[in-house]
């Protein structure tokens, strides 16, 4: 069963994206003193007493907005109050009535739902007398609440309470089988794959840039599986951010990278790479998130451009980033969408793969013999174990002479060597140098598992450095080596030599 929604609806400035946020215990929706901020419907679930809810914001009602979207957010308001199971009716104690709140409550008179009417910025106890005045609403003496103060929130969700649908007991969504982001410039058509990829008008689509602020969190099911994709702000230069909204909605595209499992860059097709572009990309690689690159509107291309062609120029554009597969679609259509769904499943199915250490350190020794790391100054780096100790991304601990001894670019061959031979081809790999007797590693994975009473996986082995001139016991046992090709005889060891 759904959630029971209780939508925040008022005329703009009166705080309702402070109520959601401090409703919801974390920021969520853009606060920011300029009247029409929130656009889209923002929702995140909270619980109410006993019950589960899932909570809206809206932009403000009867807002004319200056990219000329005023329709368009007047429809998302309109689709949340139709869905709302109670509308939380809220105004700015401190302004007193004014005419278009006298607007909002004759427009709420006719919903048919239960109106919970609150007085936000009720900061004092001197302004919390003053809502006598809007009693002449209709809708009884509000509840007095500030969102910046945080007081009266038990109050409100006492009043929510009874007016909720009947129990039936419903519970909080599960976790999303795959958390995606999408990311990329102002309009190459993020909110357009949203809305292809829910079914429906869930964020507002313009050819106004910018139209996105929020980051939004849109829920949808497919094969019986939920996903959450996070329609993102259009990202821009440093230099051209104007104002504090537009610094807000590029700090939580970045957040929204961060808390995904898969990142889909979007690129329109008749633009050439730019730099916002690369610094967007190398945030993705800073983080080493799984992603794909999506080439939209290619409908809109000349046929004389070729995927080879663009495939091509993409990865003249990202070297560093070769592993990433490159996808084109037409969001309008909906022209390979659900392939890139699936797409994206296949990605984050291969950063939660693991390798055994012995066909780990096969691999590594074997790119090691095939091409040993350069002399650096008068030592030889040396790599003496590899190990594997998490997923998500898959993490690989090498354990060497020395971390400063191995240059970048010899760092990004054994990624590759690692890439190539091993089911995680397509994803960012996270390889780590340390120096031997660091002491032991253990991932969180195993952690966790080790603290839920179950097997782990793969356990990781913990190796120590041998202390100086320590002798060896006469029953002490060599530590397990993975197989290794039987030598002759002993040789004087050369640069680049792996040592076990």
């Amino acid at each position: 069963m759904p959630l029971p929604i209780v939508a925040i609806v008022g005329r703009p400035n009166v705080g309702k994206s402070s109520l959601f946020n401090w409703l919801a215990g974390r920021r969520i929706s853009i606060v920011d003193p300029t009247a029409g901020v929130t656009r889209d419907r923002v929702s995140t679930v909270i619980e109410v007493g006993d019950r589960f809810c899932e909570l809206m914001d809206t932009g403000g009602m009867g807002i004319q907005d200056k990219d000329d979207l005023t329709a368009d957010v007047e429809n998302q308001i309109r689709v949340a109050i139709e869905q709302a199971a109670v509308v939380l009716y809220l105004v700015d104690i401190r302004d007193g009535v004014v005419p278009l709140d006298e607007e909002v409550a004759r427009r709420l008179r006719t919903v048919g739902k239960p109106v919970v009417f609150v007085a936000n910025k009720a900061d004092t106890d001197r302004i919390g007398t003053l809502g006598g005045e809007f009693n002449r609403l209709g809708f009884g003496d509000p509840i007095r609440v500030s969102a910046e103060q945080k007081l009266g929130r038990q109050e409100l969700l006492e009043a929510v309470l009874p007016v909720l649908p009947p129990d039936t007991g419903e519970l909080p969504p599960t976790d999303p089988t795959l958390k995606l982001a999408i990311v990329g410039r102002r309009n190459v058509g993020k909110s357009t794959f949203i809305n292809s990829l829910a079914e429906a008008d869930r964020v507002i689509v313009s050819e106004v840039p910018g139209t996105t602020r929020d980051s939004i969190d849109v829920r949808f099911e497919r094969d019986g599986k939920a996903f959450l994709a996070i329609d993102t702000a259009g990202v821009q230069k440093r230099t051209s951010i104007a104002d504090s909204i537009e610094f807000y909605s590029a700090h939580r595209a970045e957040r929204s990278v961060r808390r995904a499992d898969v990142v889909v860059q979007f690129f329109d097709a008749r633009h050439r790479v730019g730099r916002v572009d690369k610094q967007l990309a190398g945030y993705i690689l800073e983080h080493h998130k799984p992603a794909i690159f999506v080439v939209n509107k290619w409908d809109l291309v000349k046929e004389s451009m070729t995927t080879e062609k663009m495939g091509t120029y993409m990865r003249a554009m990202f070297p560093m980033l070769e592993h990433v597969p490159i996808a084109f679609i037409t969001a309008k259509v909906g022209k390979n969408v659900l392939r890139l769904l699936q797409l994206a499943v296949q990605l984050h199915k291969q950063a939660g793969a693991r390798v055994t250490t012995g066909d780990l350190n096969r691999v590594i020794r074997h790119a090691v013999e095939m091409s040993p790391p350069p002399m650096s100054g008068n030592r030889a780096p040396k790599i003496f174990y590899a190990t594997q100790v998490g997923t998500y991304p898959p993490t690989i601990v090498l354990f060497t002479n020395g971390p400063e001894h191995f240059e970048d670019t010899y760092v990004r061959y054994l990624t590759k060597a690692l890439r190539e031979n091993f089911p995680f081809s397509e994803v960012a790999l996270k390889v780590v140098l340390r120096a031997r007797g660091e002491g032991p590693v253990r991932s969180a994975d195993v952690r966790a598992e080790e603290e839920a009473g179950e097997e782990p996986a793969d356990e990781v082995p913990v190796l120590r450095a041998p202390p100086r001139r320590a002798q060896p016991e006469a029953d002490a046992k060599p530590p397990a080596l993975p197989p290794r090709r039987p030598r002759k005889k002993k040789q004087q060891k050369e640069p680049g030599t792996w040592e076990l």
